[in-house]
């Protein structure tokens, strides 16, 4: 699977993602707003999102076009159904 996406990448967003939540945890022990802690929530979010659609995208390029073109085309397509359905839901 790691052929079919950026993993530098994703790395690289995850840590700061990471670090994000790290620094949302130390907000709520400080006497931050809560519109703040609200906010960087929501910036966390959007880049866990944001790395969701990379993984997703990798899938469509890599995976989904191998399958169809190598394997099963029913089977890749279902497949790929499922995945946008879990990203839909993010």
């Amino acid at each position: 699977m790691r052929e079919c996406m950026d993993s530098k990448n994703l790395h690289r967003r995850l840590k700061k993602i990471m670090g994000q939540i790290n620094a949302i945890d130390k907000m709520i022990d400080k006497d931050i707003p809560c519109e703040d802690i609200l906010m960087q929530i929501n910036a966390a979010k959007s880049a866990l999102h944001k790395a969701g659609q990379i993984v997703l995208e990798g899938h469509l390029h890599h995976c989904v076009r191998d399958g169809i073109e190598h394997g099963d085309a029913d089977k890749t397509i279902d497949n790929f159904a499922k995945a946008i359905e879990y990203f839909s839901r993010m």
